[in-house]
């Protein structure tokens, strides 16, 4: 009796009238939405992967209390218990329940406990299941909504996780709060909500009912600080202050006279690197928020350290993208375990953040030892040393190996593409500049700028530019510490390695720069000149890579590689330390010719599913293996490929399986059959049958495969040879038929007047490609 029934008809007459006798969308506050999760990963060609939807989510007083998955009637009511509990995990809910309108079933997914369910819980019985402690401060944060513009943006899942996290811990009174989450991933978003939410509820360490509460946002830099501050824009205008020195002078004091204030930690401190708070009392502040907290914020010796004592009696909430390291565990210990984390990983696959590729630039000159050719211009030439990645630009200058590598990567890029490049100090970066300066296609004076601790106000205009999506330029930033973090630039396309990566904490801070998603941004490369890509293989990394291109390391000489320096303070930004004299280095100018002789080596290789690098053997092994479950002999191949709708479906297949276009183009270079045919890699690849190119495949077609076509007809198909022979076979897709029909004839009418009816024309379309794919 179900089988006429769809499931838009159960949800219509058997679930919604369940939901809305139970309180659901009529009581105030309980409100139904059918959710997008996550929109799916990013893929090359403008693409998603599968996006993640639930039918039904129930929330009450901004809380996701539960999540439902429907299913036609004619089915079991737990057909969709494994996708409700997904999305439940997923979105922090308590209940996953699965129906087919006839039949509940919940299933709790703090204690496991499942079984059928009648009748449906009403909002305030749901509540109480959720929150079996009282909390009057939960409730009150609850009765705030959400600043969303009225409605024309919703919180992605996981930042409404992340802003109920903190405020169930301020609720508890909890004092010390961190929040990781990644690069991109909208930390100051997070923060605005919660003081959005704790600013309309008059939340205060006080008590004092009516009191708004005094929350400062605490930065390192002035751009973040200011970043911040325009982000708070829906508060009113007297409820934000900007702290800054300027302020104080005009003011004559700080600030006291607002809720939410702005400042970087530099302000509360004197020349002499001693607090000093502008007259604030210990306990104004009622919540502080330390963005990028494992900047040395919590350690003992560090200056945010002090700033965080003085003001111990307000609630401090750390932002930080990094999970916990060695190298940040007094961050950890100050601020204890995360109330949430939100990865690299989970964001790249869920499709909030762009995923990348790494070009590995090894060079014949990523180590030096002199031999006596070459000139020592200064400094004090240690003979017997070989000189790595870590001397470079610190120790010694090597000018020509310096442009060179500005020179390989100008040539690999597309040079309208906004650009960051990370060198060793500050006068690298600026030597780096003139070398892109020197060798720009681009005529415009601005196209590459130095942004460093050293470069002022001027830099941060430069760098505010490059952050405006409606401006080209400057296209190309040169840096060297002072961009590693903290920057909100969408539309970086390439990332530039030319210093050691000191940490895994800075890894991630710098591919962090690339990973903001932008409209026709499908990926972003880094230009890796300094090994960094190593970081992959360490079981800290949490992110997944696309395929990754270019050559494979040198092998690395029998003498380990001396411990990289310490990372230079951030105020200094450079390599003299921020205090004493910049240690002296050894230029050398290359002999005659020797610059020439300089090359960069080219080979690939990939990134399996669990995100660590394969060799491109284990990958032709995987890819022999997923081949040999998908195929059983090279007819099967060539029966699937030969039909345009078959082909289709065996590429999503491929897709699905982590072979997209952009690794299956890997694999014609790797097979050394850059001008084949797809289908002669994979029955290479699996039957080692030697691959034909395509203008073997289009010659074979011409030669006798179009014997019975009419002239017309033979014209038009040769056109689409000569197409598929310049392209590859995506030009032999179903959809390409209607493009050749106009680009010939200009309209279908005309097509058909010269061809024939348009099952005549598809016929031969498809028979075509059956004398491509024959033998």
């Amino acid at each position: 009796m179900f089988d006429t029934e769809t499931e838009a008809d159960t949800r219509a007459t058997r679930i919604d009238p369940v939901l809305r006798a139970a309180g659901w969308g009529t009581v105030e506050g309980a409100r139904i939405r059918r959710e997008v999760i996550c929109p799916g990963r990013i893929v090359p060609g403008g693409k998603r992967g599968d996006r993640l939807a639930a039918d039904y989510v129930l929330i009450y007083r901004d809380q996701k209390l539960a999540v439902i998955e429907a299913k036609r009637a004619g089915l079991a009511p737990t057909t969709g218990l494994a996708q409700a509990k997904d999305y439940a995990d997923r979105l922090g809910a308590r209940f996953a329940y699965a129906t087919n309108g006839l039949g509940w079933y919940q299933a709790d997914m703090v204690t496991g406990a499942e079984g059928d369910v009648a009748p449906f819980p009403s909002p305030d019985e749901l509540w109480a299941r959720c929150f079996s402690d009282a909390n009057l401060w939960r409730e009150r944060f609850g009765a705030v909504p959400f600043e969303t513009a009225g409605g024309k943006w919703e919180l992605r899942y996981y930042q409404h996780r992340a802003i109920n996290a903190a405020l169930e811990r301020i609720g508890q009174g909890d004092r010390r709060i961190l929040l990781t989450l990644a690069t991109g991933t909208g930390k100051t978003s997070i923060a605005f909500q919660i003081a959005w939410k704790l600013f309309h509820a008059r939340w205060n360490l006080s008590g004092e009912p009516i009191r708004r509460p005094r929350i400062l946002f605490l930065a390192d830099r002035n751009i973040l600080a200011d970043q911040a501050y325009n982000a708070f824009a829906a508060f009113p205008a007297d409820a934000v202050a900007r702290i800054d020195p300027g302020a104080i002078r005009r003011r004559g004091g700080v600030p006291k006279n607002a809720s939410v204030f702005f400042t970087i930690f530099q302000t509360f401190m004197t020349g002499e690197g001693e607090p000093s708070y502008e007259g604030y009392p210990r306990d104004f502040f009622d919540l502080i928020v330390i963005d990028e907290c494992h900047r040395g914020g919590a350690s003992d010796e560090s200056s945010w350290r002090g700033i965080m004592e003085y003001f111990a009696p307000a609630v401090q909430l750390g932002l930080t993208a990094t999970p916990k390291r060695k190298h940040n565990a007094d961050t950890y210990a100050y601020f204890g375990e995360p109330a949430y984390t939100y990865s690299l990983r989970e964001g790249i696959e869920d499709g909030f953040l762009t995923p990348f590729k790494v070009r590995q630039m090894a060079s014949t000159i990523d180590e030096y030892v002199w031999d006596g050719r070459d000139e020592v211009i200064a400094g004090e030439l240690d003979e017997d040393r070989t000189y790595t990645e870590a001397d470079f630009n610190t120790r010694i200058v090597i000018e020509e190996r310096e442009r060179s590598r500005v020179a390989e990567f100008m040539a690999e890029i597309d040079q309208r593409q906004k650009t960051l490049v990370f060198c060793a100090t500050q006068d690298h970066a600026l030597r780096v500049r003139d070398h892109i300066n020197q060798i720009k296609s681009n005529p415009n004076p601005n196209y590459c700028h130095r942004v460093t601790a050293d470069d002022g106000k001027p830099g941060e205009q430069h760098l505010r530019d490059f952050q405006d999506n409606d401006k080209t330029i400057p296209t190309i930033l040169t840096t060297s510490h002072k961009l590693s973090t903290g920057v909100d630039a969408r539309n970086v396309r390439n990332i530039v390695l030319m210093r050691p990566i000191r940490s895994m904490i800075e890894f991630k801070q710098i591919i962090g720069r690339g990973t903001r998603t932008y409209d026709g941004k499908d990926y972003f490369t880094i230009y890796d000149f300094v090994r960094a890509h190593e970081n992959f293989n360490d079981p800290e990394w949490d992110g997944e890579p696309m395929p990754p291109e270019g050559p494979a390391p040198p092998p690395r000489g029998p003498e380990a590689e001396p411990p990289t320096p310490p990372e230079p303070p951030e105020g200094g930004d450079d390599e003299g330390g921020g205090g004493g004299e910049p240690r002296a280095k050894l230029v050398i100018r290359l002999a005659d010719g020797r610059e020439r002789e300089i090359f960069y080596v080219a080979a690939t290789t990939y990134w399996g599913p669990d995100g660590r690098p394969m060799t491109a053997q284990q990958f032709l092994e995987r890819l022999f293996g997923d081949l040999a479950d998908m195929i059983g002999d090279e007819d099967e191949l060539r029966r699937k490929w030969s039909d345009p709708d078959s082909r289709e479906h065996f590429v999503a297949l491929l897709e699905q399986r982590g072979y997209d276009a952009d690794k299956l183009a890997d694999m014609r270079r790797l097979i050394d059959a850059p001008d084949s045919d797809l289908f002669d890699v994979l029955a290479y690849i699996r039957f080692t049958t030697p691959p034909k190119t395509r203008a073997d495949r289009a010659d074979m077609v011409r030669g006798d495969g179009l014997a019975e076509a009419d002239a017309e007809m033979r014209a038009f198909l040769l056109g689409i040879l000569r197409a598929y022979e310049d392209v590859g076979e995506s030009e032999l897709g179903k959809d390409k038929l209607g493009d050749f029909l106009t680009a010939r004839y200009g309209t279908l009418a005309d097509a058909k007047n010269a061809l024939g009816d348009v099952p005549t024309i598809r016929r031969a379309f498809f028979e075509v490609q059956r004398d491509l794919y024959r033998q």
